[in-house]
């Protein structure tokens, strides 16, 4: 059970430097009590040169924890698109290049995407407790399609052209409320994941 193992924190490290991520996950953490810290300044975080999400969220966690000695948490997430064979995948926020803005990426990405072929947003959100040694990796997706044009303000990344197939609209991920965009997220579902472990 996670809670004879020492897993039934109320507070975690979120090992990243995304101040959306950091926000998305303590909007999905805290309600249940759960108080998510954000990264001290000097931890240096390892590249993200994995060939999966979950190559590059484990490491992330693995640092956190072992920096802080609190049990930690990190996501890798990222978009992938049919018509690119699943590209840009782990290179999501890096694909227009190493230092790209989220503009930039998303730019290049409705360059190549044709409007209404399929997407899917992956994410893999990895645990430490360096307390118990114990480490897993949850995940979630959520499937959708391209939009035909950008839409919305909320969210970040690739979410204005995200057209989620759960909401049975036509509304993009920038088009939903945080509560609407929780519940149907590849975060989302990936922290709910963490959470039913947790609760065991």
């Amino acid at each position: 059970m996670a809670s004879e193992e020492g897993s039934a924190e109320r507070s975690l490290v979120l090992a990243t430097r995304n101040p959306h991520k950091l926000l998305e996950v303590q909007r999905l953490l805290e309600p249940a009590g759960i108080t998510v810290q954000p990264l001290p300044e000097e931890v240096q975080l390892p590249p993200e040169d994995g060939t999966t999400f979950a190559d590059n969220a484990l490491p992330k966690a693995l640092t956190a924890a072992g920096a802080t000695g609190q049990p930690s948490i990190a996501d890798d997430s990222g978009i992938e698109a049919a018509a690119l064979s699943g590209a840009p995948g782990v290179r999501s926020a890096r694909y227009a290049g190493p230092d790209a803005s989220d503009e930039e990426n998303l730019g290049k990405f409705e360059g190549e995407v044709p409007a209404d072929s399929r997407l899917r947003y992956v994410c893999a959100l990895a645990y430490v407790n360096p307390l118990t040694g114990e480490e897993r990796v949850f995940f979630g997706d959520c499937r959708g399609r391209m939009a035909r044009a950008r839409a919305g303000t909320n969210g970040f990344g690739y979410d204005p052209v995200f057209v989620p197939d759960a909401t049975g609209d036509n509304r993009t991920m920038s088009e939903l409320t945080d509560a609407e965009k929780d519940a149907i997220s590849h975060r989302g579902h990936a922290v709910r994941a963490l959470l039913r472990w947790i609760r065991l």
